[in-house]
């Protein structure tokens, strides 16, 4: 019901961001991204079907020969894509394209859950480690070349499965630590955070017992106020030379949104008059003003929460971040409850993807995140985007269908 329910509302609220009062378009209209996302969920819903149908130990026996696949698809996308607004990534058939960076997370979580399943595989050893970070990054590179920058971060949601599964605590801390240096170096000078963090290293060595100030000890606190040192100096290396003009741009505006509000910072500004405007119960189905008059870029894909939220307001929106947070609840309860490493691995994949995609994306439009461009599962246009995210869902269901059959025995 919650898959439905998530669905429907995408496919009215996609209607709602290209309904045009001049043309009076309906909701059928092939014409217009309502009825080919209309399309879209037809054949889903005939995905569905066979992915219900289909023996669920077909996932856990194919799951190398799916992600190999998905690494061809990525490597022959790269020389025969279509470019889509800058990114080669598309295949187009027809009036139609399908992008397989979409369809990789569903192939690297499978072969992940693979991989993880076999029996002397334990994540605090440095080779299964290593064995999982290739396979985590081998699709991530290829969607990165292909200039998906947006899609390349969400394999970073894999670390909530990997940590689940027993990797150390330390590697989502260091995740954390270098996420915060890095925009803490872009809000405060830099003679700050080097004060700051050799004033830390001191008081870590002074509150330290002395019977525990060993040399060794003392090594690790001065290599991390290194580490750390290092990681700010270079900061403005990175976004200077290793990012796009592009993604130097949405940085900037992100931590200053007013440094460029009719360019880079426009569609962010934008975004937030649209969510503004609706207040507590927005203007109404189809009543939304910025949005019929094009202010908002991609406002049926990326976008697609300006919509809900000029629309139907805060309360809307609270329905719509409730019905995921209680997707994402009833996810992971059944992951925990799986009888098999395999199906519990996917499970917390499939919980991590969505849970990373929605904290992006609505991150994004009321000005939180970066915009990088990814959709809101279930509700953004698009048929990779829906594919991708229902087969993602349903064959986690179909696997928690075999622990359900094995107590009804």
């Amino acid at each position: 019901m919650l898959y439905i329910a998530c669905v429907l509302m995408g496919w009215l609220n996609v209607y709602a961001a290209v309904y045009s009062p001049e043309s009076q378009t309906n909701l059928f209209d092939m014409s217009t991204n309502a009825g080919k996302q209309l399309m879209w969920i037809g054949t889903t819903v005939l995905l569905i079907i066979a992915i219900l149908v289909i023996n669920y130990r077909f996932w856990d026996t194919f799951a190398f020969v799916i992600y190999g696949a998905t690494i061809l698809a990525l490597l022959l996308v790269l020389v025969a894509g279509s470019n889509i607004n800058g990114s080669r990534s598309w295949f187009k058939i027809g009036a139609f394209s399908i992008q397989p960076a979409e369809f990789a997370k569903l192939a690297t979580a499978l072969a992940l859950a693979r991989y993880i399943d076999y029996p002397n595989v334990n994540l605090t050893k440095l080779k299964d480690q290593l064995w999982c970070a290739g396979i985590i990054a081998l699709p991530a590179v290829l969607i990165i070349a292909s200039n998906e920058t947006g899609s390349m971060l969400v394999f970073a949601s894999f670390i909530i499965m990997l940590y689940r599964e027993g990797l150390p605590g330390v590697y989502p801390l260091i995740a954390i630590v270098i996420v915060t240096l890095f925009i803490l170096t872009l809000i405060v000078p830099k003679l700050f955070l080097f004060a700051g963090i050799v004033a830390l290293g001191l008081l870590v060595f002074f509150l330290t017992p002395r019977y525990q100030r060993s040399f060794q000890n003392v090594m690790v606190i001065g290599i991390t106020a290194v580490s750390m040192i290092a990681i700010v100096a270079g900061v403005d290396f990175f976004v200077n030379s290793v990012l796009q003009k592009h993604q130097q741009n949405r940085i900037k505006v992100l931590i200053n949104p007013a440094a460029d509000p009719l360019g880079a910072g426009w569609n962010v500004t934008q975004a937030k008059i649209a969510i503004g405007s609706g207040r507590l119960q927005g203007k109404g189905f189809l009543e939304g003003t910025q949005t019929k008059l094009d202010f908002v870029p991609e406002q049926s894909t990326d976008f697609i929460f300006c919509t809900i939220g000029e629309e139907h307001g805060f309360i809307g929106s609270l329905i719509v971040v409730s019905l995921f947070v209680v997707l994402l609840c009833r996810i992971v309860l059944l992951a925990e409850k799986q009888r098999t490493r395999f199906a519990r691995v996917y499970g917390y994949s499939v919980a991590g993807i969505i849970f990373f995609h929605l904290m992006i994306n609505v991150g994004m439009t009321i000005g939180l995140m970066p915009v990088i461009g990814i959709p809101l599962p279930f509700f953004s246009y698009g048929g990779s985007s829906l594919w991708s995210f229902s087969i993602l869902l349903f064959i986690f269901l179909k696997l928690d269908s075999r622990r359900v059959g094995m107590f009804t025995r």
